[in-house]
């Protein structure tokens, strides 16, 4: 039985822009997406910490150096420039993968650039063990 883990995060990237006429998605800067390893066109969770709104949708790449994270669609409206977002990604994994695995964070910065990063599977683990 599958077992749902978490797989990659970015932890308080900031909303820069939002557009409610868009088709729908959530656009990541190239730099952000290459650190946490989502990939465009995968299915993110979304919890904005400024509002506790929480939706789904998908990610598109965008452009490089921009610090670009825009919030497309309907899930536009429940959003607003200067937001904090916490971009989750999940893997469903068999009870033999489990203590191999470990999920990609990345601590967003100002300006949405790469902060702190690692991996949370051995962060945990030194905390739980301190």
């Amino acid at each position: 039985m599958k077992r749902r883990f978490l797989n990659a995060k970015l932890h308080h990237a900031v909303v820069t822009d939002h557009n409610p006429e868009y088709i729908g998605s959530l656009t990541i800067n190239q730099e952000l997406l290459e650190a946490s390893g989502i990939r465009p066109g995968e299915v993110v969770s979304v919890f904005d910490v400024d509002n506790a709104a929480r939706f789904e949708t998908y990610v598109l790449k965008g452009s490089r150096g921009g610090g670009e994270i825009v919030v497309n669609g309907a899930a536009a409206h429940l959003v607003a420039p200067g937001n904090r977002l916490i971009i989750l990604t999940f893997t469903y994994l068999e009870p033999h993968e489990v203590d191999n695995h470990s999920a990609r964070v990345v601590l967003v910065a100002p300006g949405n650039r790469i902060g702190e990063r690692f991996d949370y599977g051995t962060r945990l683990d030194a905390e739980m063990n301190s």
